[in-house]
């Protein structure tokens, strides 16, 4: 359920939530939640170095320490919506392609402690500023103000454009994520269920479906010479789906094999670190890879954070609303859409889903024709090879018949034989007796005879007329009744007039001749 909503309270403005970028130049992706240790973080979130226990090496990384594989990191989580702040880019993809963006790395306890204080006071002064260029701006000093703050209004309930409050001070720049924007709603998406161990990262490729697949291994290679080449580790797919847009996502993870024979998974959250890194992520945008995003689940404690702090510029009270509505909270979990894009990017991502559901119900189809096919095959199989068995049954048994002749050639007819005999000969005199089961089953039969011709007969002579044809017929067949009997009536009377006039004639011919004699 979308649920649009007004301006929120100032509270959510002065909480750090979807879209609240992080002090640190480091940060370049979508981050919401606290800026404190143990928050969440977004994509390219630069971390700590800290060991992983990993003894391979892609190459030397510039951000880690004894040259191994990467850096672990506590696990992050952030949507790519396009609700961060202005330096986010990107729309983002997910399992369900329905908003989620990924794991990202979180920043140092110290770093971030020096960054949320002046965030709190950025967001501070940009919540005052805000309000006198919506209240009381004071450019012009005259009545026109009131006119410009209705002008800042509606720039604000629409997220776009500048509100200009005072002469010496620099407009406040309204988007979407101000609190009082009004195409704002909350959707659902399916939280991931992977693990870290499982090692999936997706690959989001600016290429069609078709086009990645008819070139996978080459992809898969260059995934491999980018990530060091060496001979100790593999890139395998997981899966390749279609995206919105002519986009493609693919699911790759590593797989690294120790001397000693054994193999493991590379954890999701050092592989998608080492893809985050400049150099490397260079590599892979030549690669036509726009995004990568790690596949792994929320941790109870992360999820909870998650849903206790409403996202930047949704109300609270429509957030909470949001989370009591949640059909199924523990597979869904809530996300604001802000603006008509992010609206028809979920749309055009339902209408993916759809084709491929559609597609997977209609191969699922194909295989019950196929199997019913097959079923019917076999049961006529299965019919005939039952008429062949009947059929070499019999024959066994007259060989059994034959053999049992000639073995009891020249031996007299044993004490058991002429039972047998004299019950198979009782057995035939009741079958040929008239009144016994021959003649029942002679009646029998010329029952059945007659039935089946009597019902070809009905069957043919049979047939249905249709109840408005029925009546036509009837009122016809009156109509000709009626003519009838109006006729017969017409002639009845002619002919007693025909009568009346030979009557007259015969009369005045007598009364003639009289006179005449």
């Amino acid at each position: 359920a979308f649920n649009f909503g007004g301006p929120s309270s100032s509270a959510s403005l002065s909480g750090t939530g979807f879209g609240a970028a992080t002090t640190t130049t480091a940060s370049t992706g979508f981050g919401f939640g606290s800026s404190t240790t143990g928050a969440f973080g977004g994509f390219g979130a630069t971390t700590a170095p800290v060991s992983s226990g990993s003894t391979f090496s892609f190459s030397t990384p510039s951000n880690t320490g004894g040259g191994l594989f990467g850096s672990t990191q506590n696990k992050g989580f952030g949507f790519s919506t396009g609700l961060a702040s202005s330096g986010a880019t990107g729309t983002g993809f997910s399992s369900t392609g329905l908003g989620f963006g990924g794991f990202g790395g979180i920043q140092s306890g110290q770093t971030q402690q020096g960054g949320l204080f002046n965030q709190q006071g950025s967001q501070s002064s940009h919540l005052i500023n805000t309000a006198s260029a919506l209240s009381a701006p004071s450019v012009l000093s005259d009545e026109r103000d009131s006119v410009l703050a209705k002008w800042n209004q509606l720039q604000a309930f629409w997220g776009t454009g500048r509100g200009y409050f005072n002469s010496s001070t620099p407009p406040v720049e309204f988007s979407q994520e101000n609190p009082f924007c009004r195409f704002k709603a909350v959707g659902y998406s399916c939280v991931p269920e992977t693990k870290d161990e499982d090692g999936l990262v997706a690959l989001a490729l600016s290429k069609k479906e078709s086009d990645v697949r008819s070139q996978q291994q080459q992809l898969v290679e260059s995934l491999h010479k980018v990530l060091g080449g060496n001979q100790m580790i593999s890139v395998n797919v997981e899966g390749v789906r279609a995206l919105p847009d002519d986009q493609t996502e693919v699911i790759v993870y590593l797989v690294e094999r120790s001397p000693n024979g054994t193999s493991k998974r590379v954890p999701a959250s050092t592989l998608h670190s080492f893809m985050e890194q400049m150099s490397v992520k260079s590599q892979l945008q030549q690669l036509s890879v726009v995004m990568t995003v790690s596949r792994t689940a929320l941790s109870a404690a992360q999820l909870k954070q998650l849903l206790q702090n409403p996202p930047a510029g949704v109300d609270p009270i429509i957030w909470e609303q949001a989370k009591v509505d949640n059909p199924d909270p523990e597979k869904l979990i809530p996300v604001p859409m802000v603006g008509f894009k992010e609206l028809l990017r979920r749309l055009k991502i339902q209408d993916q889903m759809t084709k491929q559901h559609q597609t997977r119900v209609d191969i699922i189809s194909n295989d019950i024709s196929e199997l019913q096919v097959n079923q019917a095959t076999t049961t006529a199989k299965i019919t005939q090879y039952k008429r062949k068995l009947m059929d070499l049954s019999h024959r066994v048994l007259q060989v059994l018949i034959k053999q049992e002749v000639q073995r009891k050639s020249g031996y007299a007819i044993q004490l058991d034989e002429e039972h047998l005999r004299v019950q198979l000969e009782t057995i035939q005199c009741e079958l040929n007796a008239p009144t016994q089961f021959k003649g029942r089953l002679n009646e029998l039969m010329s029952q059945i005879r007659m039935q089946n011709h009597f019902g070809a007969v009905r069957s043919e002579e049979r047939y249905r007329v249709d109840a408005d044809l029925l009546r036509e017929i009837k009122q016809h067949l009156k109509q000709q009744q009626e003519g009838l009997s109006h006729l017969i009536s017409v002639i009845k009377d002619d002919l007693d007039d025909i009568k009346m006039i030979e009557d007259q004639l015969h009369d005045g011919i007598h009364t003639r001749s009289s006179k005449l004699s």
